[in-house]
């Protein structure tokens, strides 16, 4: 028969492993205090009795978040900074084609990547255009036609 101990050490590696198909940086972390809680099995035997595994559980768990989440999330994801004028030129040289004309003042509409995007433009643009993204004001681009 497994003894206990074993079990939890099972259960952390499965925790652990499962993290891999779930967002968030969390269940890993369950898993590693089943693992630490199959590995004081070991070092106290019988006297760790299910009510203390239970209790061990716990309190490594929240430890192990409270603690351990942030930094190691950092070193797995890598410090990326982005700033607004990143997300406000994402867009910016793609191209473009327009589905819905455009007639200054009013804006039309483009599929620019895989969605549809409101475009201003100085000039008509007629559907079927070819345009590229010259600036990005929220989810309005500014577009110039492609000659």
């Amino acid at each position: 028969m497994t003894s206990c101990g074993w079990l939890w050490l099972y259960l952390g590696a499965f925790l652990m492993l499962m993290e891999i198909a779930s967002p968030g940086f969390v269940v890993f972390f369950f898993g590693l205090s089943a693992a630490t809680v199959g590995l004081c099995r070991f070092a106290f035997g019988e006297a760790f009795t299910l009510t203390w595994q239970l209790a061990a559980f716990s309190v490594f768990t929240i430890l192990y978040l409270a603690v351990l989440r942030r930094w190691m999330k950092r070193i797995f994801t890598g410090d990326v900074n982005r700033t607004a004028t990143d997300f406000n030129n994402d867009f910016v040289g793609r191209l473009g084609k327009v589905t819905a004309s455009v007639e200054p003042p009013h804006a039309g509409r483009a599929e620019i990547g895989d969605a549809e995007w409101t475009v201003e433009c100085e000039q008509p643009l007629a559907v079927g255009t070819t345009v590229r993204v010259i600036s990005q004001n929220n989810l309005t681009m500014k577009v110039e036609e492609v000659k």
